[in-house]
This record gives structure tokens, C-alpha cells and sequence, in this order.
């Protein structure tokens, strides 16, 4: 049988839910800065769950959007906080491995606002640094166009660790990255750069199965992680926007979500998890599936 990595779910929804504050364009940052300890009961609950990764709360842990709130100066010690909530974690479980997340510039769902590749990876190096002794991994979070993976790519592949690829694709159309690009586009980038996994990430269940037909011709290990969204609504692709625009479905059980899990993997993925809205329960099941 196959070896299936378990990634975890969701921790800026879950955390913004259990902390009960209102939604702030920080979103998880927000909370890990008033509420630092509800971040390693999360990933404590993943573990538990069955998750064998615990991705750090990093996603939006970066100076352009700290900037913006007065924060910029934070960086580093807000990394350290999720790193250390991470690990804490992991110890606790006796197992596993921490992935340091990396998220897009700027916003995400926005690619056409990212700054070019050359740009973006001088800005993506601080991050890289502060990260790449601490983790097990990267993982590059919702990729929405070539541009914006590579620009990552080109800094995570200073780090000297192995850096997974998660790529984020149209809610309609899971052939098309959400620029509106065709995902095979990748290729070249993928070739050059020789990420350990691709994998497809917040985007609806239902269109992940195209996008896995796709990615799995590049010949290297691959997933996804799907959101529990019912869409990203316009309001959300607003400046600043905070995640109360956006809608968690009320259809996406934990027993339906590991039905589409179960298909990705009838596909051939070794990677599995769950991105936004995506919680221990659904992770619980699909580990119980798997045992």
C-alpha cells in the first residue's frame, strides 16, 4: 500500500473561529499576536487528529502586509511564535514534521497584484531565513499564477530543504491557475526549479480532481488541500479585506470531504490534507480511513 502523507487543516479560519474576536485584516496573524496559545492548541488538535505535518501559522507572517498595520518590525518575532507553537506540538505528539508556510505576496487570490519573480524573492528571502533552520520543509501556499511560483520558487530553493509547491486554481476550472493561466504552464517553472511535491490548495474539492489529472503528468509527488469556501467572493479580492467575506458551506462534512480525499488519491496523491474551513473532524476521518 502506498505511502499517504496527512497533511493538516486550516489553521487562519479555525483560529479566528475559536477565538471569537472580530475578523481583522491580519486574519490569523491577529489572533497568534492577542491569543498566541489558541496556535499550539490547534496544531495539538491536528496531531491528535491524525495530521503528521503541522504547517506554520507563517502564511501572512510577512513584512509587506505587516507593513501596512505598523507591524513590519514584528517579522521575526511573530515567526518565532508559530515556530515555536509548531514544535511544542510536535514534541508533544513524538512525531511527525513541521512545514514552514510561505504565502503570496500582497493578498491572496491576487496575483496580478504580486511584484515580478525578481521582486518577490528578494522579499520572499527574509521569511526563507528566518524559517529554513526550524523546519523540516516549505511549502509555498496558494500559488495563483507562474509568476508568483516562481518568484517563490527561486527563494526557497536557497534554503538547502525540500520545498513543496501548492498551487491554487480557478473555483470553475481546476485546468486554469486563478490568473486565468492554463496550470500545465508550470512545467517549465516545475523543470527548472525541481520542487520535492506539487500540490493544489484552496480551491473548491470539485475541481481538484482536473487539476491532480494535470500536475501528476510532471512525474513527481503530488496532492492537495482543499477549502471548505462555498466560493471567493468579490468582496474578499478588495484592498485589505478581512475573512468575513467569505462563506464556509454547510455541505462539506467531514465524511464528504474524505470522499473527495479518497478520489484524489484513487488519482495517485501521496498528500492530503485540508486548507481553509477545513477542520480536525475532517482530518480525523481521513485518517481513520486510512488505517
Amino acid at each position: 500500500m502506498t505511502d499517504i502523507t496527512i497533511l493538516d487543516g486550516g489553521m487562519g479560519q479555525e483560529l479566528v473561529r475559536r477565538s471569537g474576536d472580530r475578523a481583522t485584516p491580519l486574519w490569523s496573524t491577529q489572533v497568534m499576536i492577542d491569543q498566541p496559545e489558541l496556535v499550539r492548541q490547534i496544531h495539538d488538535d491536528f496531531f491528535a487528529a491524525g495530521a503528521t505535518i503541522a504547517t506554520t501559522n507563517t502564511y501572512a507572517v510577512l513584512r509587506d502586509r505587516l507593513e501596512r498595520v505598523g507591524l513590519a518590525d514584528k517579522v521575526g518575532e511573530l515567526t518565532e511564535t508559530a515556530l515555536n507553537a509548531a514544535w511544542a506540538a510536535r514534541d508533544a505528539a513524538g512525531g511527525g514534521r513541521v512545514a514552514g508556510s510561505l504565502g503570496p505576496l500582497v493578498a491572496s487570490y491576487r496575483p496580478d497584484l504580486c511584484p515580478p519573480a525578481a521582486e518577490a524573492a528578494e522579499i520572499y528571502a527574509e521569511p526563507v531565513a528566518l524559517l529554513k533552520d526550524r523546519v523540516d520543509l516549505l511549502i509555498l501556499e496558494t500559488m495563483c499564477s507562474v509568476d508568483q511560483a516562481e518568484g517563490a520558487l527561486r527563494a526557497a530553493g536557497k534554503a538547502g530543504k525540500p520545498v513543496w509547491l501548492a498551487l491554487s486554481v480557478m473555483d470553475i476550472d481546476g485546468t486554469r491557475l486563478r490568473s486565468g493561466e492554463r496550470l500545465v504552464g508550470l512545467r517549465d517553472v516545475v523543470d527548472r526549479h525541481a520542487p520535492e511535491a506539487v500540490l493544489i490548495n484552496c480551491a473548491r474539492p470539485e475541481v481538484i480532481g482536473d487539476a491532480l489529472d494535470i500536475i501528476k503528468e510532471l512525474g513527481l509527488p503530488f496532492g492537495a488541500y482543499a477549502n471548505g469556501f462555498t466560493t471567493i467572493a468579490d468582496a474578499f479580492l478588495l484592498d485589505a479585506p478581512t475573512v468575513d467575506a467569505l462563506e464556509q458551506r454547510k455541505d462539506l462534512t467531514p465524511s464528504v470531504y474524505a470522499d473527495f480525499v479518497d478520489g484524489w488519491i484513487a488519482q495517485g496523491a501521496t498528500i492530503v490534507g485540508g486548507c481553509c474551513e477545513v477542520g480536525p473532524a475532517h482530518i480525523a476521518e481521513i485518517a481513520r480511513r486510512r488505517n
